[in-house]
């Protein structure tokens, strides 16, 4: 079977991997197509109806969920379609909060670039019925708020949660116009099997799922997650001094992209005005803050003081593999002494 196939998409003749989806040929030869519930890491679900598609001038087919084959003729903007779609994202924004510039989303919103797509007739949305009363925000969680009031229903959130952190912690509770996502039996998402892992959140395309205190960044540097040994690429966001923000690095080989609580949220320690950020050595009775070279001269000093079982070592969860190994031989072999152990073992 060959690797790539060819197919034509509104007249454009493009190449695709074999068994790629045509939502995801569109989208690797810069053609879009409107969509809300895919993610390039989940299972395609074709939950949204967005993306439809005419093939081969004889069907349309849902474009996230049907496989490119040999010789495909795809049109992603017939009459038939625009109009299908165009119900789909008023039905959407009808139920949706439209307080755009104070949702966490604006100007990253996956509905709002639908819908300056698919185009929206104003006259149209004011005789659509809207939701009576608004739905409570849940922020039960320290992490992050869950407004049900702009959730779209895509399913993505669910997903992220059952594929990628296989916790199943949220799913579709009730039906009809009552549908939202919930954890069992309806409780508050802290009250779930929640890891507040902020999977989901990086996947939302819409406001429905925002971190607390979150603020954009000025600038970003590429780092490694410093809470375990597990090496976890990340990049962290500063602004005027401080972090803001944590988000995962997609070209880590140890994470790919994901973060667990403590890399995500946990870095506001990095912030706190107690931190040391310089060494400090007793002097006079009191500890004064010195350079490093200072510093390691005085340890290597009292060091050579203490050789033998005088000497103790606990290494620390938070180092690498590498560097516990290290560790441990400086330990046996120049300090002298079997007197170390590890804080995860303790």
């Amino acid at each position: 079977m060959a690797s790539r196939v060819e197919l034509t998409i509104n007249g454009r003749k493009v190449t695709a991997a074999a068994k790629t989806t045509v939502l995801e040929a569109a989208l690797a030869n810069g053609i879009y197509i409107p969509h809300l519930c895919h993610h390039k890491d989940l299972v395609p679900s074709g939950v949204c109806r967005l993306c439809l598609v005419e093939v081969n001038g004889k069907w349309t087919a849902i474009s996230c969920k049907t496989p490119v084959e040999q010789g495909f003729v795809v049109r992603t903007e017939t009459p038939e379609i625009q109009a299908v779609r165009k119900v789909a994202v008023e039905l959407l924004i009808a139920d949706h909060q439209t307080n755009c510039l104070a949702c966490g989303a604006s100007t990253d919103c996956g509905l709002q670039r639908v819908a300056r797509h698919v185009g929206v007739d104003q006259d149209r949305l004011r005789r659509l019925k809207r939701r009576a009363q608004p739905l409570p925000l849940d922020e039960s969680n320290p992490f992050f708020t869950f407004d049900p009031n702009r959730c779209v229903l895509c399913g993505i959130c669910v997903r992220t949660c059952e594929e990628i952190e296989r916790v199943s912690a949220i799913d579709y509770t009730f039906r009809g116009p009552a549908t939202k996502i919930a954890g069992f039996g309806d409780k508050a998402r802290i009250e779930s099997a929640c890891e507040s892992c902020g999977e989901c959140i990086v996947r939302c395309p819409v406001g429905a799922l925002t971190p607390k205190d979150a603020l954009p960044p000025t600038h970003e540097t590429r780092t490694v997650c410093t809470f375990c040994g597990c090496g976890c690429g990340m990049y962290l966001g500063a602004r005027d001094g401080k972090l803001v923000r944590s988000r995962g690095d997609e070209a880590s080989a140890a994470s790919r992209g994901r973060l667990c609580v403590k890399g995500r949220f946990g870095y506001h320690f990095v912030n706190h005005p107690d931190r040391l950020k310089a060494p400090l050595v007793r002097k006079n009775g009191a500890l004064v803050e010195t350079t490093w070279d200072e510093a390691l001269d005085l340890v290597a000093e009292k060091f050579g003081a203490h050789k033998g079982d005088a000497f103790a070592v606990i290494a620390s969860a938070k180092c690498t593999t590498e560097e516990n190994y290290l560790l441990q031989k400086f330990t046996r072999a120049v300090m002298g002494t079997n007197n170390i152990d590890h804080c995860a073992r303790l």
